[in-house]
């Protein structure tokens, strides 16, 4: 029977957001294409360290209990520059780590990011910001991991999400006025359009996602009262009063919802983040993450004015003639 896509949250993650791959990058750096093939040979069995986004994956994984194991809600499929043979170990690393992914597009030396329509996705994770970057230039929904892994705490069975709003979940026209008017003019012309949505970013339709598994878990709570909520979504943005309205009409025009929102109006967002303690941040300004990173999971999403630079053109399709090993091998 045919496998469908199109109802399930789905999920690409390239091998870099999903393990740590530094020992192996360092062998293709130093030793060569032919090493590093040698070297993934005699690690096979070796399971590779966890990455900046496998706490993320894990939790979301886990939300298939609320559905029969033949139908799950969110499907995880691997993106990665690596050959079949040299993706062995990843697959095998998957397997070890007990991760239900069983799919995956080895590509190699070239960036699989333009099948994600054909799949359905609704982000794609990697730490190349090269690809991440041509992804978002096509419209994809996609973004980088910055940082190291957080610890994993298995004992905390929640997931929490955390959004940035203007560039993230929203466009950045907004965030044109207050490039060009500054914060006055920015608090002017969000309070003028307060009643107007704001036309949706890159991750709103990944949020729309969130919020249907959320919907099933209020379904699961509605049959058994002593069924825990897991998934958490919070709003975490610079904008405070009077441009925090536009953000919330903005949501509730969209049909989504957040649990929590945060209004900081400049505050540092590490902050917050200390306490918040999500499993994974989105912002598009990497000044902002820059300080998050450092004890969360935290993703640039480079949308928008503030992120534009040339994308380099398409690239050979030989590993060989990539020199950097998370591009060659992502």
């Amino acid at each position: 029977m045919q496998y469908e896509l199109a109802n399930r949250l789905v999920v690409g993650i390239a091998t870099s957001a999903l393990f740590d791959l530094a020992e192996s990058a360092e062998v293709f750096r130093e030793q060569g294409e032919e090493s590093y093939r040698a070297y993934q040979e005699e690690h096979l069995d070796d399971t590779l360290g966890k990455g900046v986004a496998f706490s993320f994956i894990r939790r979301l994984l886990s939300l298939n209990d609320l559905s029969s194991p033949d139908d799950p809600l969110v499907e995880v499929i691997v993106l990665s520059r690596n050959d079949p043979d040299t993706g062995l170990r990843v697959m095998r690393s998957i397997q070890a780590h007990g991760l239900p992914i069983s799919r995956a597009i080895f590509m190699q030396g070239r960036s699989p990011y333009r099948f994600m329509p054909a799949l359905n996705m609704s982000l794609f994770l990697s730490a190349d910001e090269t690809d991440v970057r041509e992804a978002v230039a096509l419209g994809l929904p996609a973004g980088r991991v910055l940082g190291a892994a957080a610890a994993d705490e298995t004992d905390d069975q929640d997931l929490r999400i955390a959004f940035d709003f203007d560039g993230v979940l929203a466009d950045d026209s907004s965030e044109q006025v207050f490039q060009a008017d500054g914060l006055e003019g920015f608090r002017s012309h969000e309070t003028r359009n307060a009643a107007t949505p704001h036309d949706p970013g890159p991750l709103r339709d990944f949020l729309a996602s969130i919020n249907r598994l959320q919907q099933r878990e209020e379904e699961r709570r509605a049959q058994d009262p002593d069924y825990e909520v897991r998934v958490h979504v919070s709003l975490v943005t610079a904008r405070n009063a009077p441009a925090h309205e536009r953000a919330v009409r903005s949501l509730k025009g969209w049909g989504v919802t957040v649990n929590d929102a945060f209004f900081l109006g400049g505050i540092d967002k590490s902050t917050v983040m200390g306490i918040l303690k999500p499993h994974i941040f989105f912002d598009d300004q990497v000044g902002h993450l820059e300080g998050t990173s450092r004890s969360t999971p935290s993703v640039h999403v480079p949308f928008g004015k503030i992120n534009e630079r040339s994308v380099p053109a398409a690239r050979a399709g030989t590993a060989n003639s990539i020199p950097e090993p998370d591009r060659a091998r992502g």
